[in-house]
């Protein structure tokens, strides 16, 4: 005989970055592990040193890092956290991006500008990542930007069952604040039962978050509206369709949206809206400042848990999302 036999038994390492640890411990107790030890700091000139206090070696990796602000800084931790994993001989590298960075840089509107969301799938590649994991991307396309597995995980069932549970049905609505979002809520709509209703807007191309909304198109009036979006960043966009909807005769307004960026404004735009009820998940950390009444936050824990147990076990994440 030659060679040498093992076990066979595999592995699994949770790791995480310092961007959202709130998150990771929550999947963390969702899968039964402990969060790896990891030494990480800045430098004075704001360089990142990252080490595991833990060996690495043939396991199945799963980092998670959610690209909240300061985002440049995150993004650059969790790909030295991937080269360090890399280094350290793990037998695969599955990176867990509840909110993927650049996401909106997802194609060239004119020309001389970046494909952003494809720059961030290449240097994940390069530093060593064998699959990517991550929650509502902004367009289905980013998935092939990545040269290797990419599980797209949804937070409809999540949000949709929520609002479900409190709302009149008979009296619902689902609203697309745009034209990209429709095939978003007409999937709302079959999960619900309720009609469909588009807000159509114009940006203005030159100015960043100038949205002007022109109409509806749909049946509003009395009826509670649930308008549905991926992202919610400085707020204008949102509140500005809520806006048209109560100008059509909306006898309320709730929003949900994956990924609370809430970045600038948004603060204000939130306290100060006509809007019921606001319903994110946390696959983003939310400002303290946002901390009102008037927003609910979900946990994604159990969703990233379930999908990281299927690819550990070689199992199907789109089992999860059959019923859809």
């Amino acid at each position: 005989m030659t060679g040498i036999k093992t076990t066979g038994e595999k592995k699994m390492m949770f790791f995480s970055g310092r961007a959202h640890p709130e998150l990771a411990e929550e999947v963390a107790q969702q899968l039964g592990v402990g969060v790896v030890p990891t030494k990480a700091f800045d430098f004075a000139n704001g360089e990142i040193y990252v080490r595991y206090q833990e060996s690495a070696r043939g396991a199945d990796c799963f980092l998670i890092q959610s690209h909240t602000a300061p985002i440049n800084k995150w993004i650059m931790e969790q790909l030295i956290m991937i080269d360090a994993l890399k280094r350290a001989s793990a037998r695969s590298i599955t990176v867990i991006v509840p909110f993927y960075g650049y996401a909106r840089q997802d194609k060239k509107h004119r020309g001389r500008e970046p494909i952003s969301a494809r720059l961030i799938a290449d240097m994940m590649k390069t530093a060593g990542a064998d699959r990517i994991l991550t929650v509502d991307l902004h367009t289905d396309q980013i998935q092939g930007f990545f040269d290797g597995p990419v599980d797209h995980l949804f937070a409809l069932p999540l949000l949709a069952d929520y609002v479900g549970a409190k709302v009149d049905r008979n009296k619902l609505t689902v609203v697309s604040p745009d034209a990209g979002r429709v095939r978003v809520a007409d999937r709302w709509c079959d999960r619900l039962g309720a009609p469909l209703a588009i807000v159509h807007k114009r940006r203005d191309k030159d100015v960043a978050n100038q949205v002007t909304v022109h109409e509806v198109v749909g049946e509003v009036k009395g009826r509670v509206c649930i308008l549905v979006d991926d992202m919610i960043d400085t707020g204008g966009t949102i509140c500005a369709a809520a806006d048209a909807l109560f100008a059509h005769g909306a006898e309320d307004v709730i929003v949900t949206a994956t990924h609370g960026v809430l970045s600038g404004p948004a603060a204000d735009r939130l306290k100060n809206s006509k809007v019921s009820e606001f319903v994110f998940t946390n696959t983003l950390p939310t400002p303290n400042e946002l901390e009102l009444d008037k927003i609910t936050v979900l946990s994604i824990a159990p969703t990233i848990a379930s999908a990281v147990r299927e690819v550990f076990e070689d199992g199907s994440v789109t089992s999860l999302f059959d019923e859809q």
